[in-house]
């Protein structure tokens, strides 16, 4: 397929997603208002559709590998495109995000995020941020399931170092539960920005849990060293060398 075809594949592929978002978000609606069960059947619904246009329109696969998590814990994952989002939504029960404050205002997301329970900080003054982060789940608390966050706090290219931010390891200890790290390869075939969604297998992959009670320092180094290998390891399998691109 040539690179022209597979743009327009691409293209009509993005906007079929979210023609299909607004459809699903409206059919749900009556039932997301009632029910938090609601609103997660409508996301739920709306990721395994795309992740099934996604295979037949763009000849991207789509895997999960690893157990994900079913019990109330904090999963800290590798962020490299929205298609790692809806991975890991899709394949735990009740999901809810660390999220930007921004997306409070995007229509459907925004609305459906908050019914799930989803998180809104303020990512501008670091340390406000993080003190606004630790009451906000503190308040929904009372709501059950998987709480994701980014560690990395934002989208991160294949290939792109990036500091694991402190404010994953303060909630981890505040929560006292175990970590689920993830790992993924999914910005080589989705990227951060543009439009072309290239074939191949995206994988995200539920590592072994780290254990609630650890010191944050060490925590922190566990999650990256753990997370990053593994990344790099599903990237190398799709022919990406993490070392080779940076040079060393």
């Amino acid at each position: 397929m040539s690179e022209i075809a597979l743009w327009t594949r691409s293209l009509v592929f993005v906007i079929n997603i979210y023609i299909m978002m607004g459809i699903i978000g409206i059919l749900f609606f009556p039932w997301a208002v009632f029910s938090r069960k609601g609103a997660l059947a409508a996301c739920k619904t709306w990721c395994g559709y795309t992740r099934w246009s996604l295979r037949w329109m763009t000849g991207l696969h789509t895997e999960v590998r690893g157990t994900p998590p079913v019990d109330e814990v904090l999963i800290a994952a590798k962020h490299q495109s929205f298609l790692d989002i809806i991975l890991i939504f899709g394949s735990i029960p009740t999901g809810k995000f660390i999220m930007k404050r921004e997306l409070m205002w995007a229509p459907v997301i925004g609305q459906y995020a908050l019914r799930m329970g989803c998180v809104p900080i303020d990512r501008g003054k670091r340390s406000k941020a993080i003190r606004k982060m630790i009451s906000d789940v503190a308040k929904e608390r009372q709501k059950p399931g998987q709480l994701i966050i980014y560690p990395q706090g934002t989208r991160i290219p294949p290939g792109v170092k990036a500091d694991y931010k402190v404010g994953t390891g303060i909630l981890y200890g505040e929560l006292g539960q175990d970590c689920v790290p993830v790992a993924t390869n999914v910005g080589l075939f989705w990227p951060k920005k543009g439009i072309l969604r290239k074939p191949g297998l995206a994988v995200v992959e539920f590592l072994p849990r780290i254990g609630k009670g650890l010191d944050r320092e060490d925590f922190m180094r566990r999650l990256e060293d753990e997370t990053e290998s593994a990344s790099n390891r599903l990237m190398l399998e799709a022919g990406f060398d993490v070392e080779a691109h940076s040079g060393k």
